[in-house]
């Protein structure tokens, strides 16, 4: 006969335990050494090599703890010392013996059949040093000592069990474990035939006196082939007490339940045959249970924690956590770095601005700064998700610094930052005495985008976007642009001029590269101008309806990681063809996460979204080689005579001639037959006509 020998339990740790432990001990125990109750749990479905462990998570000191699913409950006694000396030289041995006397307790009064969990127990004993977030930690799973010999070798219920009898245990064991609110680790068989059923441990006697064979079975976290887990020590304990007198040997199956690649396995579970032998049930065994550290000794451990233990750094690996989920199996290839390295510059703090900084914030973007020039309104925070009450009081806050505030609130970790900043535009004239004022304002503007990967245009107005267009096109930044009507939203990414660009031959239903993509001023033959003036109160305010911001923001951010994932970048080409669903699926596209297209164009009135794409215009105000050059050329003064004179723009693009084109041919299209009896010519500029045609008409 072979002696059995067991598995020991190691620790798990979550840092966030140790965070939950410091927040009790600063705000809650005090210098009170007093031992206190807390749980954890273990498993029975980890793959092979791995060591049988206890996991405590922040979870551990809540009265109402729930194990995770298939996950069963451990009992353990904490001992947070004061100072390091009281942690070294308490009595270990006392510990340890007091909670033996505890399990030999509940197995005498038969506490431990009607629930089990008792069983299993842990004590931590522990000191914290929060001064350095130090922390010195030794584990004991005790054990009574109670020695046993197998009559046979350990078997796998492969090869003792049928492959229907297999499916009959498993289906028996989960209609068992639905009973409950949590799973239990310890119960019986009462036969290993087609008829078996999983039963309660505290029906055993009933099945034995019916004449049942019993096989005890216990949830096993172990994972060797030929020995059982920890938990069975004490359980067998019980049984030689309980039922010692009624049997000389027993069967126990340890069950083990692992799930791989979607398809579960208990087929790697052992059948052992155990004589027990017997019990002196007048005085509680000895008992064993002390971890062994990471140099296999006796003795207790210390973990570090001060990198990650502050709470914004806590914070931090908190968030990034469900991004770094989505590696494990959805997107493999999704390259976080390189979002959360994306620095981003939002023009414009209020609706949209709101919506799109904490969506950011989501996808793990850690340098976002806001610019604005208005205040905090009473009618802001209802719909501008950054603000509250408190920031409308005393005349509003600046948006832009209550925003980046407000985000900071939200999640320490974040470098956000808010600027008050007026952005000329075009059709607005500068006055003399704001002409110093100006030029510092353009000069802050063009560092903020020099200094920025992407740039967000969030802002009210049309003309309000003219010179972030121009200036980040010339600094070949990444532009995303995002505009609201009333039930209507446009998210638009600019093109992304490349000194070598060759304009490409248009073709409807062909594919357009992303340096010839046009900006949100390519669709326009008329230069931005004074949109504010003479506007009653409904065109003064946004007025959309409420969840348009939120699904304009979400796409334009969207709109920004996708371009951020694919190979090209912000040179990704868009097809002008991606409006049909049908022809699309992720794996067509060279993006991990899809297509990325040139525009979204939404309608909540039908609840329907299209994807159009444009190249860009070689006379537009905002992003022609003209204009660029001009800007390149003459910096400050160029602007100044966009700001200050109307036409400017469109004679410098050509739009003007352009226009004046349009009109001779409107005259020139009408056919020789019509009678022209009289014709108005007051909207008509007859000084880019000739002689000859003025006298003709």
């Amino acid at each position: 006969m072979e002696k059995l020998q067991y598995a020991p339990f190691s620790c798990g740790l979550d840092a966030g335990f140790w965070q939950k432990l410091s927040e009790k001990k600063l705000n809650e125990y005090a210098l009170d050494e007093t031992p206190r109750v807390i749980r954890g749990f273990y498993f029975n479905g980890d793959l092979a090599n791995l060591n049988p462990r206890i996991v405590l998570d922040y979870t551990g000191f809540d009265r109402q703890f729930k194990t995770p699913p298939r996950c069963f409950l451990s009992i353990g006694t904490l001992y947070l010392k004061n100072t390091l000396d009281n942690f070294k030289e308490c009595d270990k041995k006392l510990i340890i013996d007091q909670v033996a006397e505890q399990i030999w307790q509940d197995i005498k009064d038969l506490k431990a059949v009607e629930d089990p969990s008792l069983l299993s127990r842990f004590v931590l004993l522990s000191f914290a040093d929060l001064k350095k977030y130090h922390y010195y930690y030794w584990f004991a799973f005790p054990a009574l000592i109670y020695d046993v010999n197998l009559l046979s070798k350990p078997t796998s219920l492969k090869d003792s069990l049928s492959t229907e009898q297999i499916e009959n245990l498993v289906k028996s064991y989960d209609q068992f474990q639905a009973q409950f609110t949590s799973f239990h680790g310890y119960f019986v068989i009462s036969s290993l035939e087609d008829d078996l059923a999983v039963i309660e441990l505290i029906h055993t006697d009933t099945l034995l006196a019916a004449g049942k064979k019993v096989t005890f079975v216990f949830c096993d976290p172990c994972t060797l082939e030929n020995h059982p887990g920890w938990p069975l020590r004490n359980f067998l304990v019980l049984i030689a007490n309980k039922w010692g007198n009624k049997m000389e040997s027993v069967n126990v199956l340890c069950f083990r339940d692992r799930s791989r690649d979607g398809v579960r396995d208990v087929s790697h579970s052992l059948l052992l045959n155990i004589k027990l032998e017997k019990l002196n049930d007048q005085v509680c065994p000895k008992c064993v249970g002390w971890e062994k550290n990471e140099r296999q000794k006796l003795g207790p451990r210390m973990v570090n924690l001060s990198s990650t233990m502050d709470p914004t750094r806590l914070c931090e690996s908190a968030v990034d956590l469900n991004l770094k989920l989505m590696r494990w199996r959805l997107l493999p290839d999704l390259n976080l770095e390189k979002i959360g390295s994306t620095k981003c510059l939002l023009l414009g703090s209020g609706t949209l601005g709101c919506n799109v900084a904490r969506c950011l914030m989501g996808w793990g973007v850690r340098n976002i700064t806001l610019v604005d020039n208005s205040r905090v309104s009473y009618s802001n925070p209802v719909r501008q998700s950054l603000f509250v009450f408190e920031d409308c009081l005393n005349g509003g806050k600046p948006k832009a610094e209550a925003a980046a505030d407000s985000m900071k609130t939200i999640f320490p970790g974040v470098n956000s930052l808010g600027l008050s900043l007026t952005i000329p535009m075009p059709g607005h004239s500068i006055t003399e005495s704001a002409l110093k004022q100006t030029e510092r304002d353009v000069q802050v503007l063009e560092e903020l985008i020099e200094n920025h990967d992407a740039v967000f245009l969030l802002m009210d107005t049309r003309e309000s976007r003219w010179l972030p267009t121009l200036i980040a096109a010339a600094k070949k930044k990444i532009v995303i642009n995002a505009a609201l009507g009333f039930d209507t939203f446009l998210v638009l990414r600019h093109g992304f001029k490349s000194t070598e660009v060759k304009k490409s031959e248009f073709k409807f239903g062909g594919v357009i590269s992303g340096e010839n993509l046009g900006c949100y001023f390519c669709n326009d033959v008329v230069a931005p101008g004074d949109s504010t003036r003479d506007r009653t109160l409904d065109q003064q305010c946004t007025v959309t309806r409420p969840g348009i911001s939120m699904m304009g923001a979400a796409l334009a951010v969207e709109l920004l990681v996708s371009i951020l994932q694919h190979p090209l970048g912000a040179k990704a080409p868009a097809d002008t063809s991606a409006s049909d669903d049908s022809m699309f699926t992720v794996k067509d596209t060279e993006c991990s996460l899809g297509i990325v297209p040139h525009q979204m164009r939404g309608f909540l009135s039908k609840f329907s979204n299209v994807l159009p794409a444009c190249q860009a215009f070689d006379k537009c105000t905002a992003c022609s080689e003209k204009v660029m050059e001009s800007y390149k050329q003459e910096g400050f003064q160029f602007l100044l005579k966009v700001f200050n004179e109307p036409s400017y723009l469109e004679n410098l693009t050509g739009l003007t001639a352009m226009h004046q084109e349009t009109v001779e041919a409107e005259v020139w299209d009408m056919s020789d037959d019509e009678e022209l009896t009289s014709i108005d010519l007051t909207s008509v500029d007859l000084s880019s006509i000739d002689t000859k045609t003025i006298e003709k008409l």
